[in-house]
């Protein structure tokens, strides 16, 4: 706003007669934050609160009703809560990776979900954070909010009964504030400016808001991965008002995980396959990814509720009728340890269709996931037996000099691969969104080009024509 009215009183000094600072001075030109938070005497409130509190589905739903914060989509409410029954280590200690597979079992209430579901997971913050956030900032973590817009509009929905009912405050800031792992934006920097009160942070965060300092600010902030807490320890002076911390701290999103099990299989249970996420920033500093460390760290014995939703992902449940060809290198094998273990189950009266999965890790002793399930699966007439047109074929991308990935694998089975797809069946797709995918693509279409002796052209078109059928369905994460 200062450079635009900079550029009028250039334009037309009669805009500004006396010059735009003394119009406008930097050091208070802000607005009221667009929430406002109303603090409550919780001896005066009817003795349902109390009782409310108890509930930890009520809480997670009056806390993300409250919050102004986007989430990933329009239920507050958790589904159900799970508790964790096993946390198993699959990968090799050492490897440089920490794959997990957990168990949890439903504890609420049973939710009915098909495999190639997805399992969104909100994921608890350091109890250690929470309590140096709230420290940080001199709030009073027993204190009772509710928290509305400051200017309601005419379409702005009606608050619920639910959003009216106070909330604690450290709950609220617990189930819906990242404080210690999302990265604040840029506007975070500015209206901290505004409330540093030694000048050299003034002058350091005016720097970093301005268009000027968007590059240290980058590498300041976004590329160390610097939480909401480390930067407000990195600015003593600033005392901001809670409802600009609320406004604009990050939400605390759910995390969203391929479901690994089948309701047939497992009864009453859910299971995740989970890569533990970590990494090393510019200036070394090793960061662990929230959610995933979190339930890496439980222990089942500790009966700690977990709250979920379930919603349909990019892989519709197949019939057992319908032939599949599965690709998941890595932790996208997960979906298709349910589809293969659901297919398992199916009445032995029933004639199923053949599966062909391919699978791929580094090295056969490090990270071979579920690698007795797989290999029990490819004999005896199991789900991916030879006897039942099946096949289990897995690539070790560094257990030799040249490294072999999926798509070498399916090369190798070119002729079965097009035998299936000219019978109907349907592809499936799962794992890391960076090159796999489009790699895995590129080898069906050398597949059919070379099994039909047409062009690569005429290829591309087959395949689009198999996605536009419902048959070729990916689902990546990063």
């Amino acid at each position: 706003m200062l450079s635009l009215w900079s550029s009028l009183s250039d334009t037309n000094p009669m805009f500004f007669p006396k010059g735009i600072d003394f119009m406008f001075s930097s050091d208070t030109l802000i607005d009221q934050s667009s929430i406002q938070v109303a603090y409550h005497n919780v001896g005066k409130l009817n003795s349902q609160l109390t009782s409310d509190l108890k509930n930890m589905e009520m809480q997670i739903e009056r806390a993300r009703l409250m919050s102004p914060g986007k989430f990933s989509h329009g239920k507050k409410k958790p589904d159900c809560l799970l508790n964790m029954i096993k946390n198993q280590r699959l990968s090799k200690v050492g490897s440089g990776k920490d794959v997990r597979h957990f168990e949890f079992e439903f504890v609420s209430s049973v939710i009915e979900y098909e495999v190639g579901d997805v399992l969104e997971v909100l994921p608890s913050q350091n109890p250690a954070a929470v309590n140096d956030f709230i420290q940080r900032c001199n709030l009073d973590p027993e204190s009772f909010i509710t928290i509305s817009p400051r200017n309601r509009r005419k379409q702005d929905p009606i608050p619920t009964a639910t959003q009216m009912v106070p909330i604690k405050l450290k709950t609220f800031i617990e189930l819906t504030m990242d404080i210690a792992s999302a990265s604040p934006r840029r506007y975070f920097f500015e209206v901290m400016s505004y409330y540093a009160t030694a000048p050299h942070e003034k002058e350091r965060l005016q720097y970093f808001a301005s268009p000027e300092g968007r590059d240290d600010l980058y590498q300041y902030n976004q590329k160390e991965r610097r939480s909401v807490l480390e930067v407000l320890e990195d600015f003593p002076s600033v005392k901001m008002p809670f409802d600009w911390l609320v406004q604009l701290v990050p939400p605390l999103k759910t995390r969203s995980f391929s479901i690994s099990s089948s309701p047939l299989a497992h009864p009453n249970q859910v299971h995740l396959t989970v890569n533990v996420v970590s990494w090393t920033t510019p200036y070394k500093r090793n960061r662990l990814g929230l959610c995933s460390s979190w339930l890496a760290g439980l222990d089942p014995e500790q009966c700690v509720c977990i709250p979920v939703w379930f919603h349909k992902g990019s892989l519709p449940a197949p019939s057992p009728s319908l032939p599949l060809i599965l690709v998941g290198p890595g932790t996208g094998c997960a979906p298709f340890r349910g589809f293969v273990e659901e297919r398992s189950m199916e009445n032995p009266s029933m004639s199923t269709a053949p599966v062909l999965f391919f699978f791929g890790c580094r090295n056969e002793d490090n990270d071979f996931l579920y690698r007795d399930f797989w290999l029990s699966h490819s004999k005896h007439h199991g789900v991916l037996s030879e006897e039942k047109g099946g096949g289990f074929y897995v690539a070790f991308s560094r257990d030799q000099p040249r490294k072999v990935y999926v798509q070498h694998k399916m090369l190798e089975q070119s002729q079965r691969i097009w035998n299936m797809l000219k019978d109907g069946a349907a592809v499936y797709v799962a794992g890391s969104s960076t090159k796999m995918p489009a790699d895995v693509w590129s080898t069906f279409e050398e597949i059919i080009s070379r099994e039909t002796r047409v062009p690569r052209e005429s290829a591309v078109r087959w395949l689009r024509a198999l996605e536009k059928a419902g048959k070729y369905h990916v689902e990546a994460w990063s």
